[in-house]
């Protein structure tokens, strides 16, 4: 945690902060936890919530200073990250989904009538909290309603059974990877670009990994798209594997919900159950970490010279990972994986 209080930060960006911490506070959220979010100390933000039970919400209103007049308001400062965080440019009529500071200055201009410089914009988004970040890009077909009770009642659900019958609970997920397949960057001198010499032939190969929460990660490595006969092979040598039954939870390809697959589950007498993940909603899957990993960060960083090459490439990057539980078990840290571990 920041051992930071604050002082540093101008007036105004301080009292955004502040009616920002007391309202995650008051929301629910531990003070310690909005401290190290915001980048404070703890007992500043301690000091904010007693202010509030003293003297009310008013008492977290910047105090007139003297000087010259800040071109944006606190009032505007807590507008302007009301729009940058809760809403889609695009629902602000910009062609894009992405903001730039570019079109947060558009924005600031159009709504305050204030225009400020671009290195002035990125100034302001630090000092309000924000940073440049890889975002999260969920499909628009996605179902919120349908997300939330996965995360509140259908996982708890399955857990519960898997803990009253000894189940494993694992996630899978398949991939595919091509020869031309490239990732990661390197030293080189300023204006010339460095040459990695690769095949210039194309091959391609399909994977399937499951994980589980503690750390266990099978796979398999084949040539060809994936069937309800490939899926079906899969979920037979996990079964054989287990010591119990397995419990497995997929997303919505058809080799998932064929219906060989459906009859080869019932075959095996409660050994192996199948969970479908809702609909356009990967980063509920843990399993897709490991193709971050694989792909990524090791395939995608090495030359591959031959089909034969490749596949082998795969397959040792997956053993690398399985001796890994540690780093499997880290998959699950993700944010929008702690209903699995809640």
């Amino acid at each position: 945690m920041r051992d930071n209080d604050g002082r540093k930060l101008d007036h105004q960006t301080l009292e955004v902060l502040r009616f920002r911490a007391v309202d995650q506070v008051e929301a629910g959220a531990h003070p310690e936890d909005v401290a190290r979010a915001l980048g404070l100390h703890a007992k500043t933000v301690y000091g904010w919530v007693a202010k509030v039970r003293e003297g009310g919400r008013e008492a977290l209103r910047a105090r007139p200073v003297p000087g010259r007049p800040p071109k944006i308001s606190a009032e505007q400062l807590r507008r302007l990250y009301t729009l940058i965080v809760g809403t889609d440019p695009r629902q602000l009529e910009f062609d894009f989904g992405l903001w730039t500071r570019e079109m947060v200055r558009t924005l600031i201009r159009r709504e305050f009538g204030v225009a400020l410089s671009v290195v002035s914009v990125g100034r302001l988004l630090r000092r309000l909290g924000l940073s440049p970040q890889r975002p999260l890009h969920r499909a628009y077909q996605q179902d919120p309603q349908a997300v939330e009770a996965w995360k509140r009642e259908v996982f708890p659900g399955i857990r519960a059974q898997a803990q009253t019958c000894g189940a494993t609970i694992y996630f899978a997920d398949e991939a595919g990877i091509r020869s031309d397949y490239h990732s990661g960057t390197t030293w080189a001198p300023v204006g010339v670009t460095p040459v990695v010499a690769n095949t210039g032939s194309r091959y391609s190969i399909n994977m399937i990994s499951a994980i589980t929460a503690q750390g266990a990660l099978r796979f398999a490595v084949y040539e060809g798209t994936t069937t309800a006969a490939t899926f079906i092979d899969f979920c037979k040598r996990l079964v054989h594997d287990a010591p119990g039954p397995v419990f497995l939870v997929v997303d919505g390809h058809p080799a998932h919900r064929a219906t060989a697959v459906k009859e080869y589950a019932r075959s095996t007498d409660g050994r192996l159950k199948i969970f479908q993940l809702p609909g356009y909603s990967p980063e509920l899957n843990p399993d897709e970490w490991v193709w971050k990993n694989v792909k990524h960060d090791r395939i995608g960083k090495m030359g591959v010279t031959s089909a034969e090459d490749l596949k082998s490439k795969a397959i040792g990057a997956l053993r690398r990972l399985q001796k890994r539980p540690a780093l499997v078990r880290a998959f699950f840290a993700d944010r929008h994986l702690a209903y699995i571990t809640a």
